[in-house]
C-alpha cells in the first residue's frame, strides 16, 4: 500500500496502520503490546551535542528529528513512535561509551547521528557491530563511508564535495591570490582542511593547524599577516572561529574570512560581533526557503527558524518513521528497507547508494550580513 506524505511525514490507511503496529516480537525489535501484538513502542534516537561548545549545532539537529517524530504521533495517537535523546557533547572520547549505552536498548530501530565526524568515528563501530541503522544529518568527513559499516548512513554530502566547492568559491567569487588554511584539529577540520589545501594547490601560502578550546591564536594571527593572505579558510567550528576572526580584524587583517558548516551558527555571529560581518561560509545544506512548509512548521514547534542541519535531520528521521510505518523494526529489516529508500524529502530526494552514502548533494554558500546568515549561491 503506498504511503502519502506531506513534509516528509507518512499520513497512511487504517490497513497500513495495522500493517505497521502489527507482527510479533522478535530479536531486536520493539516490544511487542501485551496480547495485541502491536509493535507501538519502537523508538528512534539522537545522538550529538546538546551541551558543550557545539551544542547549538546538535539542537539544530535534534529538533529537526524530534518535529518528525511529534508529526507523526499526532496523527498516530494509538501507536506512538517514541524519541530517545543521546547528548555526546561532541566529544568522541564520551561517544563510545553513550554507543553503548544506546545499543542495549533493544526497542531502538535507528539513530538519527552522529551529529559530529570525530563522534562518528569513535561510535559507528559499536552501532555497525550492533546491527543499530544510522543516519547522519551532519557528519561530513569522506572516510566516515570507507570503513565497511553497514549500518552507516547520511543524508548531506561529504567533505569531498565541500572542500572543492569551498576552494571553487574562494578562486572564483573570492578572486584570492594568496589562502591561508587554518583547521582546528579534529577528524571533521583536518579532514576538510586537507580537502580545500589539495584543491587550491599553490593558492595556498601557509597553513597552520589550532585546538578546539584554545584561547589565543595570536601566532596564528601572526601567520597570517605576514604571509599577506588575501582570504582566510577556517576548517573547524563556531567557537573557535568566531575567536580567530576577531583576534584576525584586531589584528588589521581585511581578508576574506571562509568558514564551512561547522560554523554556520548564530552562536558564531553573537560571539564575533561586527567582526563576523563579510564571513562566507560553505554549506552541503540547503537555505530555508527551499522547504517553506518545514519552516513554518518548526518555527511554530520551536519558536525559533530551523537552522544548520535541521531539515536534513528532518528528513533522516523520516526515513525511519517511513520504516516503522512500514513494519520494519527488526535490524535487518531496516537495512533492507534503507537500501531500497527512494522518495523525495524536504531537502532532496534521499536514496543511499551501497556505502550510505546520498544519491542527490549539493553545496551552498551563505553570507554574514546586517548580523544575520544570508543565503548567496549555490555553488555548482
Amino acid at each position: 500500500m503506498r504511503t502519502i506524505v506531506k513534509l516528509g511525514v507518512p499520513i497512511t490507511t487504517a490497513a497500513l496502520i495495522l500493517t505497521a503496529c502489527g507482527g510479533t516480537k522478535e530479536a531486536g525489535t520493539a516490544t511487542s503490546a501485551a496480547g495485541a501484538g502491536k509493535v507501538c513502542d519502537a523508538k528512534i534516537g539522537y545522538f550529538g551535542a546538546l551541551t558543550g561548545d557545539a551544542a547549538n549545532l546538535g539542537i539544530n539537529i535534534m529538533q529537526g528529528a524530534e518535529l518528525a517524530v511529534k508529526q507523526y504521533n499526532e496523527k498516530h495517537a494509538d501507536c506512538k513512535i517514541e524519541f530517545v535523546k543521546y547528548d555526546s557533547e561532541g566529544d568522541p572520547a564520551k561517544a563510545p561509551a553513550l554507543a553503548q549505552k544506546a545499543v542495549q536498548d533493544k526497542k531502538l530501530i535507528g539513530i538519527v547521528g552522529p551529529a559530529f565526524s570525530g563522534e562518528s568515528k569513535a561510535a559507528n563501530p559499536i552501532f555497525n557491530s550492533a546491527g543499530l541503522n544510522i543516519i547522519s544529518a551532519s557528519a561530513t568527513n569522506p572516510a566516515l563511508s570507507q570503513q565497511g559499516w553497514k549500518v552507516f548512513h547520511r543524508v548531506l554530502g561529504n567533505d569531498a564535495t565541500q572542500g572543492p566547492a569551498a576552494a571553487k568559491y574562494i578562486k572564483d567569487i573570492v578572486k584570492a591570490a594568496k589562502v591561508y588554511v587554518i583547521d582546528d584539529s579534529s577528524e571533521y577540520g583536518k579532514g576538510l582542511g586537507d580537502q580545500v589545501r589539495t584543491a587550491l594547490g599553490a593558492t595556498v601560502v601557509g597553513s597552520d593547524a589550532v585546538q578546539q578550546k584554545q584561547p589565543d591564536f595570536s601566532a596564528t594571527v601572526t601567520k597570517v599577516t605576514a604571509a599577506s593572505a588575501d582570504a582566510v579558510f577556517f576548517a573547524g567550528y563556531y567557537a573557535e572561529a568566531s575567536k580567530i576572526i576577531k583576534q584576525l580584524r584586531a589584528a588589521g587583517w581585511k581578508g576574506v574570512f571562509v568558514v564551512p558548516d561547522g560554523v554556520k551558527d548564530t552562536a558564531f555571529v553573537q560571539q564575533a560581533g561586527a567582526a563576523a560581518t563579510g564571513t562566507v561560509i560553505t554549506c552541503p545544506c540547503v537555505p530555508e526557503d527551499v522547504a517553506p512548509e518545514f519552516a513554518q512548521a518548526y518555527q511554530a514547534a520551536y519558536k525559533n527558524p530551523p537552522a544548520t542541519y535541521s531539515a536534513e535531520a528532518y528528513d533522516a528521521a523520516n526515513v525511519f518513521i517511513d520504516a516503522v510505518a512500514a513494519g520494519k523494526t527488526s535490524s535487518q529489516d531496516v537495512s533492507d528497507f534503507l537500501s531500497k529508500y527512494d522518495k523525495q524529502g524536504v531537502t532532496k530526494k534521499i536514496k543511499f547508494d551501497d556505502k550510505g552514502e546520498p544519491a542527490e548533494v549539493s553545496v551552498w554558500s551563505y553570507k554574514i550580513a546586517d548580523g544575520k546568515i544570508v543565503k548567496d549561491q549555490e555553488i555548482k
